[in-house]
């Protein structure tokens, strides 16, 4: 896999590693509201999800509706994350600092732009993201796993999506990505990756996966 023309990468459990914090948090609070649930659950059918496709999700694994107070609650949780802060990948910054300064590269997140520029501050890498973040309930109709988020941040980055280089660790964001025409990494360096995450990317159809950003780099000849 060569230098690519632009890279795009997720955020949660690629460059902070956010998603064993947040998916505790989710899988206590269903339980909390008489839905006895995992982290293992939240894992296997909620990562990569967001906005109506996150609720509808849930509402279909838990047969029912939600309580309307669902949505405030886990804002409320994802806010004190945010205000604490949340520790990189290993490996992340300084990934990030050495890739050349002219290759256009953006993040795809199902998360907020709020949450993706507060969790960059925290690390030091505002600049070198700002002003490519991309939310996929924020500016598509259609967030992961279909391609519309990585195909609007490869248009918006100048740069045809088949010249483009997506990192991505869920399954999930991985069938999206495959789908826009991208090249594909699927990442495994988060805490939350378990031992068979990999397998479940495979599965997926993606054909380069990295343990951590020492494989990365080796992947893009970096």
């Amino acid at each position: 896999m060569a230098l690519p023309g632009a890279l795009i990468l997720d955020f949660d459990g690629v460059l902070v590693d956010s998603e064993q914090a947040g998916n505790q948090l989710l899988a206590d609070l269903l339980t909390e509201l008489g839905h006895p649930t995992s982290i293992e659950d939240t894992y296997d059918h909620y990562v990569g999800l967001a906005g109506r496709d996150f609720l509808h999700a849930v509402e279909r694994r838990i047969g029912g509706r939600l309580p309307p107070d669902f949505v405030d609650r886990r804002r409320a949780q994802g806010q004190a994350l945010l205000a604490g802060g949340v520790a990189e990948v290993p490996g992340a910054r300084e990934f990030v600092r050495s890739l050349p300064a002219d290759l256009p590269k953006a993040l795809a997140s199902s998360s907020s732009t709020r949450w993706m520029q507060g969790h960059l501050a925290h690390l030091g890498l505002v600049e070198s993201f700002v002003p490519h973040l991309y939310s996929g309930h924020e500016h598509v109709e259609r967030g992961k796993p279909e391609p519309d988020l990585y195909l609007y941040a490869a248009d918006q980055l100048g740069v045809p999506i088949a010249d483009c280089v997506i990192i991505e660790d869920s399954p999930i964001g991985v069938r999206g990505a495959l789908a826009s025409g991208a090249r594909v990494i699927g990442f495994c360096g988060g805490t939350h990756c378990r031992a068979n995450h990999g397998d479940l990317l495979r599965a997926e159809g993606v054909r380069h996966i990295a343990r951590d950003f020492a494989e990365v780099r080796s992947l893009l000849g970096l």
